[in-house]
């Protein structure tokens, strides 16, 4: 075999390879041909679609920014009809004040033109009074002169003589006139009283009680104490949330302390407690049953109260809800004293008065006996209870003379009637009697107090002295600053002055006393 000859073999190898060059080269270059074009025609897709976007988007922007504008403008628009409505008001306005302005301005000048025919005719009218005057004066002082010369005092003179006497005359006369007057009265008066209030008081007799603000239930032993409490106070807690009574079990043997300002509730909450003793049962349910139950037979007594009431002053014809307000005045008291005993007493006593001076004496019990329910209605109606119970008497058609005396017994309205008055004095009486109510020891220093410093508070009173109770009052005077008419004078100023200013029960007496020493030594 023959060798073949490497130079024909490296130019056959250089020959493939130049071949296989140009064959790759052709094959690229078609491919990379396709991939241009491939990658214009994508470039062109991506351009149109990004054409078409940009226009799409530059749509959207003009439609909002269109529409903001169309907002702008509405907005604009709204207000601007808004300023020119307002523009047109305060034209409309401006004509109108223009107008009065006008009218006004007519009107002063009309009334110019007529004060000053006003002015000519008053510097007329002046003129003339001068004219006048100067005439008066120059005959009266003719006259002084003239005066002067026959009675030889001076005008002056003269004048504080006669303006002297005058006073003094006119005091000393009203001074014995006032004496004289009240002397009578008093006399009369005290004739009558004494015989009306004593013919009543004769003819009245009604038991009196002042009740406490504690009632106290008696146990049969100390064991019942811790029954009462009950499991860590459960019982003790439910009995006074059913009655609104505060429960005091101390260290006093067999009994426990009920303590209540309202005597209703504590006289429901001592039945209650002594039917839960006697039964045994105690515990929260029983509690309320028991309570609620003590409270419905209380309303039915709370009746039948105030109709016997009513039956042993021979009243009738009472709307229910007043009985109802009657029988209530056994569980109220006013300063101590029971509402309830304290109306059948002023009702006796108003029906007696009414009696001796010929008024009706069945209309005059029943205002009495009315005259304070006011004080037994609902604690949250706020006002004066005198109004209260008018309110009440007039919702329930009671008589007009029976309303009149309930509403003016405190004198909160005018008195129509004289029972009105007869029932205040009634009032008085039964309130102020010895024994009849208490009063706290500090309001009693306080009253006498004042009482004393208002009699001090005039001129010319040495010492004040409030005796008896404070029904009394004796003013001691300075003898050489006061006679007798100014010492009647002075009595009657100071009772006048203790009825404006001071409240009291009943009557005070006024005393005034002057006193003259003359002191010698025999030597």
């Amino acid at each position: 075999m023959e060798m073949l000859d490497p130079v024909v073999i490296i130019s056959a190898s250089i020959v493939l390879i130049i071949i296989a060059f140009i064959l790759g080269w052709v094959i690229n270059s078609k491919i990379g041909k396709n991939s241009v074009s491939t990658a214009d025609e994508k470039a062109k897709q991506i351009l149109i679609e990004a054409e078409k976007e940009s226009k799409n988007l530059k749509r959207e922007k003009i439609l909002e920014v269109k529409d903001e504008w169309y907002k702008k403008k509405q907005e604009f628009d709204k207000e601007a009809n808004t300023k020119k409505q307002r523009l047109g008001n305060l034209e409309s306005k401006l004509e109108k004040r223009e107008e009065n302005l006008d009218r006004k301005y007519d009107l002063v000048l009309s009334k110019e033109k007529d004060i000053a025919k006003l002015s000519n005719n008053i510097e007329r009218k002046q003129e003339y009074l001068k004219a006048k005057e100067v005439e008066v004066e120059k005959l009266m002082f003719e006259q002084n002169i003239k005066l002067e010369k026959i009675a030889s005092l001076t005008s002056e003179e003269a004048k504080r003589m006669l303006m002297e006497n005058l006073i003094n005359k006119a005091k000393s006369e009203a001074t014995q006139q006032i004496q004289k007057v009240r002397d009578e009265a008093m006399i009369e008066a005290k004739k009558n009283s004494q015989k009306i209030i004593v013919q009543s008081i004769q003819r009245t007799a009604v038991d009196h009680s002042v009740e406490s603000t504690v009632s106290v239930v008696q146990i049969k032993n100390d064991e019942m104490k811790g029954r009462i409490i009950g499991r860590e106070g459960r019982n003790i807690r439910a009995f006074e949330a059913a009655t609104g009574v505060d429960v005091i079990v101390d260290d006093t043997p067999e009994a426990v302390i009920l303590s209540a300002f309202d005597q209703f509730r504590r006289e429901v909450a001592r039945i209650a407690l002594e039917k839960l003793i006697g039964d045994g049962r105690i515990h929260p349910a029983r509690i309320e049953e028991v309570v609620k139950k003590v409270q419905s037979e209380l309303e039915d007594e709370i009746f039948k109260e105030g109709e016997n009431a009513l039956i042993q002053l021979g009243i009738h014809g009472v709307h229910r809800e007043i009985i109802k307000l009657i029988g209530r005045m056994k569980y109220r008291s006013s300063y101590g004293q029971n509402l309830l005993q304290h109306s059948i007493e002023v009702a006796h006593i108003t029906g007696f008065m009414a009696s001796e001076l010929g008024f009706d004496q069945s209309i005059a019990k029943r205002a009495g006996m009315m005259h304070d329910i006011g004080k037994t209605v609902d604690k949250s109606i706020e006002g004066p209870h005198a109004l209260l119970g008018y309110d009440v008497a007039k919702r329930f058609k009671e008589h007009p003379i029976v309303i009149n005396a309930v509403g003016s017994h405190h004198e909160d309205i005018e008195m129509e009637h004289p029972i009105s008055a007869l029932v205040q004095a009634a009032d008085a009486i039964s309130g102020a009697r010895p024994g009849a109510r208490r009063e706290p020891l500090e309001s009693y220093v306080k009253r006498l107090e004042n009482l004393e410093e208002l009699a001090t508070s005039f001129e010319g009173v040495e010492k004040t002295f409030a005796i008896q109770a404070g029904r009394e009052i004796r003013v001691v005077v300075e003898p050489e600053k006061a006679d007798d008419d100014f010492s009647n004078k002075l009595a009657f100023d100071i009772a006048k002055k203790i009825e404006d200013d001071m409240e009291y029960p009943g009557q005070i007496k006024v005393t005034v006393i002057r006193e003259v020493r003359k002191i010698a030594y025999a030597k």
